[in-house]
């Protein structure tokens, strides 16, 4: 197991007794925290791992470096779960994920369903408790949580360590470009406490979204590969063409260009009726939609953070919302 964290506290706790230290071996690695975590980690036998912080930060650096710990120590590994350390491991994951990578031995990466500890907390909390529930199936990408086969991460070179936000994502393109399969099932697999409490960490969260949208699309834009793209070019439109238009054209019409702002409830209330929304109650699907839409102006921020870095050849950090 590779479970990563800063300053988690409690968080950490449930998440490394989820994980039954008497029973795997299970690297944590630390980036920096300030609180208790390395002395808890060690407390309850888990081997930790200091990152170097003068060093950028990133996830994927992160577990990298829990990855080769734990391929250093056991060189014959076959799989590796990878946990964030907000999360905690339901009882059955692992059996449920270990019977489906080992069906087919292009297998690659199997996850399942992550769920919001507290989804009547906050709308934020429950906003991700929606995100998180994906299509059920053969999958295009993988979340924090997963469990993989190593001989797929090794053969990829594993995470790349200068994606700063959506690095499974990335992974994942490279491991289905491979020949592997990545797989979605049907089994509740970790309770995640996002702990999003005030409208400023939704609007980091959603910047972080923009900047992975463009990111990817840099590293993997070209065809076959459309998810990046598309999505780039979406949030481009909605979070900076479409008002751009709106507002330029307000004189010219008169203010009749204003009528243009109603393509953003038409647009939430079409998200909001997917199908994979189906199941959820109408009120939570609707503030799901507009979410989805609203977002789109920060991920444009995200977007144009990125491409900034690009032009100035400045180095990307990793944009934290908690």
């Amino acid at each position: 197991m590779v479970v990563i964290g800063r300053n988690e506290g409690e968080r950490l706790r449930l998440c490394l007794e989820s994980l039954r230290p008497d029973l795997y071996p299970i690297i944590y690695v630390d980036s920096g925290s300030t609180d208790s975590s390395v002395s808890l980690a060690r407390s309850l036998n888990v081997e930790v791992v200091d990152l170097d912080m003068t060093v950028s930060f990133t996830a994927a650096r992160a577990r990298n470096a829990g990855f080769q710990k734990l391929l250093e120590k056991h060189p014959d590994l076959t799989y590796v779960q990878f946990v964030d350390g907000d999360c905690e491991v339901l009882p059955g994951w692992l059996e449920r994920a270990l019977e489906k990578i080992q069906e087919d031995p292009k297998n690659a990466v199997v996850c399942g369903r992550r769920r919001e500890r507290f989804p009547e907390k906050t709308v934020y909390n429950r906003l991700c408790d929606i995100e998180w529930n994906t299509p059920v199936g053969q999958a295009r990408s993988c979340g924090g949580d997963a469990l993989m086969r190593v001989a797929a991460l090794k053969e990829v070179g594993g995470y790349n360590p200068s994606v700063i936000a959506a690095e499974d994502d990335e992974v994942c393109v490279r491991i289905r470009q491979a020949g592997w399969k990545i797989w979605r099932i049907d089994a509740d697999m970790t309770l995640h406490d996002a702990a999003m409490t005030r409208f400023g960490q939704w609007w980091k969260r959603a910047t972080r979204c923009g900047y992975a949208y463009a990111q990817g699309a840099f590293l993997h834009g070209a065809p076959p590969e459309k998810h990046f793209t598309r999505e780039r070019r979406r949030l481009i439109v909605w979070g900076f063409v479409l008002p751009a238009l709106i507002l330029a054209l307000l004189w010219p019409t008169g203010g009749w260009s204003l009528l243009g702002l109603l393509l953003y409830p038409l647009q939430a209330l079409r998200i909001s009726r997917r199908p994979g929304q189906a199941k959820i109650p109408l009120k939570q699907s609707l503030v799901y939609g507009v979410s989805c839409v609203g977002a789109k102006v920060p991920e444009f921020l995200g977007l144009a953070r990125f491409y900034s870095h690009r032009l100035f050849r400045k180095q990307g950090r990793i944009i934290e919302y908690k």
